[in-house]
């Protein structure tokens, strides 16, 4: 399988998308209850496309099932990243380290093993990443963005299985992200009680939006890692980073350094080095 410019086109849309309700996540006013509400609106929104999908194959459910148990982690740490640092500081090291894990696991998982000019074009997009991470955070910003990289990591290779397998990718993301919905919101309800329903009523625009944005996000990368080595498609969609820097710096007023710019040229060589 090769990375075609059309797959590479949609990834980039679904960094953006990814970017947008993660800065959603950032710039509310109770982390925790956020991140719920965008799992319950994602949930909403896929139930509404499901009747107009086919349902994914059974061989697929358990995949499903694995990267349900394994968002719970994803969004207790996003959460966690967000009210300790900043999004310039935090996004970074959560997309930036896990690339470079599901390309190494790939080789076993899949046996895709990325060329030597493939190698190049991650570490290149993976290190960039990473040096945008710059601003205010503590430590537990940085255990739990650390943390969450490796939870990342474990639900792109959990998630590329099943949508494999599944031979409708994105009715594989629909289905994925009404169970994810369920469990994170009961889940949430569980800790928060009456909290929950109530944040929900009151920013439920904004949750389906985030929602819509998550669904969108995750369904094109799915349907792109059908097409394309797995390992590349992950680096690819954490351009995101270069889309997080730009939310933060107009809608947060967070610095756009000059290492920033430099870290958005090793981003874009990668991207040059990929399509070359």
């Amino acid at each position: 399988m090769d990375l075609s410019l059309a797959v590479t086109l949609a990834v980039l849309g679904a960094a953006l998308l990814h970017a947008t309700w993660n800065a959603l996540v950032k710039g509310s006013e109770d982390k925790s209850l956020d991140s719920i509400a965008i799992a319950a609106g994602s949930g909403l929104v896929a139930l509404a496309a499901i009747p107009f999908l086919p349902v994914p194959a059974q061989a697929s459910w358990p995949w499903m099932a694995g990267s349900a148990a394994v968002h719970i982690l994803y969004f207790i740490f996003i959460a966690g990243a967000y009210r300790y640092g900043d999004l310039s500081y935090s996004y970074p090291i959560m997309r930036g380290g896990g690339p470079m894990i599901v390309a190494a696991a790939g080789i076993f998982f899949f046996g895709e093993t990325p060329s030597a000019k493939e190698w190049i074009a991650i570490a290149l997009i993976c290190a960039g990443i990473l040096a945008f991470a710059r601003g205010a955070h503590d430590r537990r910003a940085t255990w739990f963005a650390v943390g969450n990289a490796f939870v990342i990591a474990a639900y792109t290779l959990v998630d590329a299985q099943g949508a494999r397998a599944s031979g409708a990718p994105v009715a594989y993301t629909a289905w994925f992200f009404v169970l994810n919905g369920i469990v994170i919101t009961a889940m949430g309800v569980t800790q928060h009680g009456a909290r929950i329903p109530a944040y929900f009523r009151r920013f439920w625009l904004r949750s389906v939006a985030g929602g819509a944005c998550a669904v969108g996000a995750y369904a094109i990368a799915l349907w792109a890692m059908t097409r394309a080595p797995v390992a590349l498609i992950a680096t690819l969609r954490e351009t995101s980073v270069i889309f997080a820097a730009l939310i933060a710096f107009v809608f947060f007023k967070e610095r756009l350094t000059t290492l920033r710019v430099a870290a958005t040229c090793a981003v874009l060589a990668g991207l040059v080095a990929l399509r070359l």
